[in-house]
Order: C-alpha cells, then structure tokens, then sequence
C-alpha cells in the first residue's frame, strides 16, 4: 500500500509526502519529500563585503527574515570582536520576540486550525471563528508595528546592522507601543483558550528536544549554550562536533545529533527553559495537561501539541515585550551603533527562529569578505525527526478512510510548522 500526498499546502514552501506500507503495516519507506530547488544562498554570499551579508541573508525567509538578518549581524560582530551595546540588545530582543509572535498567529490559526475541524478555506474558518481571527490579526498587526519601528520595515528589515542599528526609535514610539501590550494580551489569551479546547490526535514517542538554554532567561534572541535532550553544549562545540550534516540529498541539508534525530520549535524551547517561562504562561501550560490527564512527560511524548506549545509561547513573549519597553523607556539612549574596523576572523551565532534553533557561521577575510559560511535552519534540523513520528503515526491510520489518512498526516506535517524555504536555503 501507498500513501502519497504530492502536495501539502498551507506550509511555507513546496513539499509532499510518500509512504510505502506492507500488508502487515510496517513501513518499507517514508518521506517528507522537499519539492522546491536548492537556493544556494550560502554561495551567493562567498565574496560579498561585510555591510551586505545581512541583507542578502534575510531573503532566506519573507516569513522569518529578521531571525536570519539577526544572526547574521551578531555572528560577524563575534568573527570581528565588536560587543554591542545594551541598547542594541534590548532592542534585538524586543524585534526578535514581536518576530516569534507573528510567525506563530499566523501559523496556528490559518495554517493549522482548520485541521481540526476539516474546513479547507480560510473564509470558512473566519466565519466560524470571527472573534479568534480578530484575535490573531490584532496580534500581528502588532508584533509587526514592532518590528517595523525597530527593523525600518515590517518584511526584510533594513535598521539592523553590523554594530548595532542604523536608526534607533524616538521614546514616544516605544510608548505608543507599550499602550497596545494590555490588548495583546486579552487577544492571546483567547486563543489559548480555543486552542486548548480541541481536541489533539494522539502521538507516542520519546523526542530529543534541542534549543538555545539558559539557567536565567527563557533563551530566545541569543544562545550562551544550547542544550539537547539532557547534555548542555557550547554553540561551538555543538556545531562543529555534534551536528551530522547530509548533504547528499539536496535540496535541503537533514541534520542529525550524533546519529539522532531530534526536534525544535516551541514545544522544545518550553521543555528546556520551563523554569524560566512566564508564571501565566506556565500555570496555562499545566492546566492544559491537567484538563487532558497528561504527565509532563506524556505531554512531551506528543508533537502535536507543538501547536499549542506555540499558543503559549506568544503570551510569554508579549509579557518579555513589556518588560524590554519599559527599560527603553527608561534608560539613556545610546549610540545607535559602534564603529568597527574590518579584519580577519571567524564567528557563531545562535538565535531562536519562530521554528527553532537557528545557526549562522561566518569567516571573514583579510578584505572584510565573506571566506567561507554556513546555515544550518531548523527546519532543516528537525525534518528527519518529522519523518521518525510519521513511522509511529501511519501503521495506527492505515485503516482510516483515505481521506482521514491524508488528513492525519498533514496535521502533523503541519503542527511543526516546517519552513521549506528556509531549509533549502
């Protein structure tokens, strides 16, 4: 028996799934099959001076770009020893949260929440959820009239830069902002509550979970450490010693940690840093394993609660929003950048993507050009570890109608949230 989807829509990028069951229900083969042609952005940037990697970087993603131009910025500040001010973290912080919370309203309610309720269109879904869908457009509009002040525009920001940002905001902005907060957080709540009233398909299976740690933050704009089921790694060694590239089937890199799959996002960054999540956040994240009788552990068992987990984390960032505006307001403003001169030198940079661990490498040569670089994306991380939960999933539907079958698997396909355009990058 075959099961074959040739394409699944509402996921960012082109991709499909193929699985070939035996009559006994063991699976001969099973793939997430990446339908879009390699990027090569890695490439395009060997040779390209300093002041153009970010820019060239974030069109990697029109979805994730200010995670990508981020990264990109703090891994050459660390390859040319230049430490940005307070300032530019704060304000690195504030856009990178607003970042994590469009990405995720806008991928639980119109690329996943029609799953549990089979309605393909999202004018259907609008009717049925008019309040929820204003909900989610009110908190979009809003993480992005962040990332618009700070970033200089609300897709492919221009404001970062190497040393900080070409422009910084006037006070009276950051308060402006600062008024919308108490709104954004009703909005969020009611999709907390939508989401943890549905009821989830069952998944049981053991995952590494990987994501940037830290003992005194919930780790998002810039991982210190990175820690992966219960081993704690600098950023360098994880990424020069335990992370197994394949890079023999293109178009995407499938990662691997010493020969194991593994899985990020926000189910992963809670199950890391859940002494370190906001107090309403996690007694709404226990409240949801207890009205499900679930142990913490069986709720980690299941990926699709990842969805959920996404809910959850949009609470927690719009309360990191508060805290961030209200220092800015407070605090001196400072230069908006630091000069630098160029030299050689090589640099890490870890920062949460709203999918996950990003990682971004650079050297840099004697002529302040790029020598040598290399991406590695979340999506392109936690694919193989897709693949692994499909093998427990499909042999439990096979006797489904074809239809619920197809369903099933999207929904999984769909609860990670996978960004094929940035793993073909």
């Amino acid at each position: 028996m075959k099961l074959i989807i040739p394409h699944i829509h509402k996921t960012l990028g082109d991709a499909g799934f193929f699985a070939k069951i035996s009559e006994k229900g063991k699976i001969d083969e099973i793939r997430v099959e990446v339908l879009e042609g390699l990027r090569q952005i890695e490439g395009i940037l060997i040779g390209r001076r300093i002041f153009e990697t970010p820019l060239v970087i974030s069109r990697i993603c029109g979805i994730c770009p200010t995670s990508h131009i981020l990264n990109a910025c703090a891994a050459l500040e660390k390859a040319l020893g230049i430490k940005p001010s307070l300032q530019t973290d704060r304000l690195r912080r504030l856009i990178t949260s607003a970042q994590i919370i469009q990405s995720h309203s806008a991928h639980i309610f119109f690329m996943s929440l029609a799953d549990f309720f089979n309605i393909d269109g999202e004018a259907g879904l609008m009717r049925k959820f008019s309040k929820e869908a204003k909900n989610v457009l009110q908190l979009r509009k809003f993480a992005l009239s962040i990332i618009e002040l700070v970033g200089g525009r609300t897709v492919h920001p221009i404001a970062p830069v190497v040393g900080g940002f070409s422009k910084i905001p006037e006070k009276q902005n950051y308060k402006k902002i600062l008024e919308g907060c108490k709104k954004a957080r009703r909005s969020s709540l009611n999709l907390i509550k939508l989401f943890r009233d549905l009821e989830y398909p069952q998944l049981k299976r053991r995952t590494i979970f990987c994501s940037s740690f830290s003992k005194k933050e919930y780790s998002h704009h810039k991982g210190e450490t990175i820690k992966i089921a219960d081993k704690v790694f600098s950023p360098g060694d994880f990424f020069s010693n335990q992370v197994e590239e394949d890079l023999k089937t293109p178009p995407a890199k499938r990662v691997k940690f010493q020969g194991k799959t593994y899985m990020l996002g926000a189910i992963a960054r809670i199950k890391n840093n859940k002494n370190t999540l906001d107090l309403e956040a996690k007694y709404l994240l226990k409240e949801f394993q207890k009205k499900n009788n679930l142990t913490e552990e069986e709720f980690f068992e299941n990926n699709f609660y990842n969805t959920f987990c996404q809910t959850v984390e949009i609470l927690h960032f719009l309360k990191e929003i508060e805290k961030d505006l209200s220092r800015l307001i407070k605090e001196k403003p400072e230069e908006s950048r630091k000069e630098f001169e160029v030299s050689r030198g090589s640099g890490l940079s870890v920062l949460e993507a709203p999918r996950g661990t990003l990682l971004s490498y650079f050297e840099i040569d004697d002529h302040g050009r790029i020598a040598d670089c290399s991406i590695i994306t979340p999506t392109a991380q936690f694919l193989r570890n897709l693949e692994e939960d499909l093998k427990i999933l499909v042999p439990d539907i096979v006797k489904l109608p074809k239809e619920k079958r197809i369903r099933r698997v999207k929904t999984l396909i769909r609860a990670y949230d996978p960004c094929i355009s940035c793993a073909v990058h």
